[in-house]
């Protein structure tokens, strides 16, 4: 085994870590592929030779990479009407094989992408790496360009937002019989049991992809009488996992995929909702684990 051959395997050992930063950085599964690829790149040409944590360093490359590509979305003159969501981490709603396994290591719930969506890019990294990571300020430091002390704060910033974020049952059978109940009662028209699972102050986001504006509809009542009328239209639905939290996904009468819906249910109640519709933004989602 020559040099770059023993480096690629050491690379590889760290693949699935690397990729799990990048998709906490960018929101975007096909995004995150491109970073650990560009890392890749990165490390063949200049070599690790002089490397004692190569972990630590490629988490720091990566995380280089990312804040990069975060820089250079908010340059662009193009950017998503209304509401653009995060990519989901579909999967099975119970995992088969190491391989559906290895999907679920890589999702984080996407209530918490949506907040770190709204974060400027330097406190994105700064929270990704440091709090979800555990990489000292004073190795973040030199990718933002700022003192210890500054990054300190830009992710201080960050936490103070996140902070609102609401925090999921941890029961996943909970979670499962709270969407299964809101199917239930959006299919027989139930709006007072719908009303029952909702929390009052209920949030829900669409997305429909590039060729559609987006929209965020909040309160119980509003959400209710419009989860009656979108389950009158659409046709069968599957339990998912979406981004390891119970979730569905809804099919046309023709048996395509309609819509990705993704709840966050704290203490019984749906507090979220997302729903990525349509076929401009499935395009996006790879549902192939859900292929029997």
């Amino acid at each position: 085994m020559d040099e770059k051959d023993f480096l690629a395997d050491r690379f590889e050992t760290h693949r699935g870590h690397l990729h799990a930063v990048a998709y906490r950085m960018l929101g975007s599964v096909s995004e995150a592929d491109d970073a650990v690829q560009e890392a890749w790149l990165r490390v063949a040409r200049h070599g690790a030779d002089d490397v004692e944590n190569l972990g630590g360093w490629l988490t720091t490359i990566v995380g280089r990479v990312c804040l990069n590509m975060l820089r250079s979305r908010g340059q662009r003159a193009e950017q998503p009407l209304g509401v653009h969501l995060p990519d989901p981490v579909v999967n099975r709603a119970e995992p088969q094989d190491p391989a559906d396994e290895a999907v679920l290591a890589d999702s984080v719930g996407l209530a918490l992408l949506v907040v770190l969506e709204a974060l400027a890019p330097a406190e994105r990294l700064a929270f990704v790496l440091h709090d979800l990571f555990a990489v000292p300020f004073d190795e973040i430091a030199p990718i933002v360009g700022r003192t210890p002390a500054a990054t300190r704060q830009l992710a201080s910033r960050a936490r103070r937002r996140v902070q609102g974020t609401p925090a999921p049952d941890a029961d996943l059978a909970r979670q499962r019989a709270v969407v299964d109940a809101f199917l239930t009662a959006a299919r027989g028209g139930d709006f007072e049991g719908l009303l029952a699972i909702l929390d009052p102050n209920v949030v829900v986001r669409t997305d429909w992809g590039a060729l559609r504006p987006g929209e965020v509809v909040r309160g119980a009542d509003t959400v209710a009488g419009n989860a009656i009328t979108y389950t009158r239209l659409a046709g069968s639905t599957r339990p998912v996992l979406v981004n390891g939290a119970a979730g569905f996904v809804s099919y046309a009468k023709d048996g395509t995929p309609f819509s990705v819906m993704a709840f966050t249910i704290t203490d019984g109640k749906i507090v979220e909702m997302a729903s990525l519709a349509g076929p401009d933004r499935l395009s996006t989602i790879d549902l192939t684990l859900l292929e029997d």
